[in-house]
This record gives structure tokens, sequence and C-alpha cells, in this order.
């Protein structure tokens, strides 16, 4: 558990810290990474999570309406968001301003949607180290941009370090916050398995609108496909070999 949870705040520490290194760029973009991401978050809750998910429930049409359920709430995180986790970027130099209440809602949708992903990999069912690590690469992926474009929005609304620093922390500490939690609480079985359903739907909301993000005009790009079957990939080789 203690190794998951320092991963996951270093990754979201890197990934928020490294916009501070690049603030001044006028051209920032993650499109490929994204797409590369968002394919493995894709591939791993369809070939880990899920067939995870359904193995151990006992009512499989119930546990699809909860998976139904989390896609539609991470919908509604993202009005809060407004599409931070995908990777959203803010140039912190252009004349425009977040209000404090927009800087909020940020801070409160990702909190959120990051205890959430914690939760699943404290889940029992990814108890084992070695069990878990497919999935941690693939919120580690989605989370170091999602820091990066979060901080971008932050340096817009904050001219100096301090709140965005803080907020980061709080951030980093979200989903460690979900592992201890889910490992830790005596969540009933029943509890547990909607938990599990709901953080599943998430992610199958987040992967599906990074990899169609990545498209947003539906024209055939070799790059895109090859880096999106890349990702895909490397989340089957991943789910076999550990």
């Amino acid at each position: 558990m203690w190794f998951t949870i320092g991963i996951l705040v270093l990754s979201a520490l890197a990934g928020g810290l490294l916009a501070f290194c690049f603030r001044e760029s006028k051209k920032l973009s993650f499109t490929r990474i994204l797409t590369f991401a968002g394919a493995y978050l894709f591939a791993i809750t369809l070939v880990h999570v899920i067939p995870g998910l359904f193995a151990e429930t006992t009512a499989p049409l119930t546990t699809g309406v909860f998976v139904l359920a989390g896609f539609y709430l991470q919908q509604l995180l993202e009005y809060l968001t407004q599409g931070v986790e995908h990777g959203h970027l803010h140039q912190p130099q252009d004349d425009h301003h977040h209000n404090l209440g927009m800087a909020l809602s940020l801070l409160v949708g990702l909190t959120v949607h990051s205890f959430l992903e914690g939760s699943l990999l404290g889940h029992p069912a990814e108890a084992a180290a070695a069990g878990s690590l497919p999935l941690l690469l693939g919120i580690v992926l989605h989370k170091l941009p999602a820091a990066f474009a979060m901080m971008t929005v932050l340096l817009c609304h904050y001219k100096k370090p301090q709140w965005p620093l803080v907020f980061l922390v709080v951030f980093a500490l979200a989903s460690p916050l979900g592992v201890y939690f889910s490992a830790t609480v005596a969540l009933s079985p029943k509890a547990a398995e909607i938990l599990f359903a709901l953080v599943s739907g998430s992610f199958l909301h987040i992967s599906t609108t990074i990899v169609f993000e990545g498209s947003p005009h539906h024209k055939f790009q070799f790059d895109r496909i090859g880096i999106s079957l890349l990702g895909a990939l490397a989340a089957i080789l991943v789910q076999v070999l550990i």
C-alpha cells in the first residue's frame, strides 16, 4: 500500500511542478502523450478493472447500472473541473483570468475524482502489489498531465505560487487518502462492489473522452491511431506479463 501511495504522491507533485518550469511556454501540447495515456487507461479498464469487477459480483445487472452511474458521475465532475483531468491546458500568460470560485470548484472536482480512483487501488481485488501495478501505471499516466493542467489554470488566477502549491498538495494527497480509506475501512462487500463499479464507469468516461479528443474532427491520422494502438497494446502486455 505504501509503495502505491508514494508513487501517486510523486506523480501528482511532478506533474504540477513541471507547470512552473514551462509556465512561459507559448506552445504546450500533450496531445500524443494524452492519446497514449487515454488508450492505455481504456484498455486496462477493459482487460483488468471490469473483468475483475464482474468476476466478483453476484448481480451483474445491478453492477452494470452502477458502472453506468459512475460514467455519468464523471461527466458531472467535469462541470467542476472543465476537463482538466483530460489534460486541458490554460496558458498562464494569456489575457484571461479564472475567479476564485472556478479555482475551488476545480480543486473539489479533481479531489473527488482522485479519491475515487485511489479507492479502487485499495480495493481488496487490487490489494496484491503485483496485481495492482497495471492499474497504478494507468492512473499515473493520467495523473501527470492532469496535475500539469490543473496548475496552468491556477497560475492564471494566482500570480504568486503559494496557493497553487497548497492546491497541488491537496490534489496529490487525494488519491493516497482513497487508497488508505479503501484498504483500512471495513466496507461491506456490497458497498465495496458499488464503489468499484462507480470508479470503473469513471475510468471509461475519462479514457474514451481522451481518445476521442485526440481526433476532434474525426480525421484519420496514422500517427494518432498508431499511438493509440501502442497504448492499448502496452496495457495488454503489462496485464499479461505482471
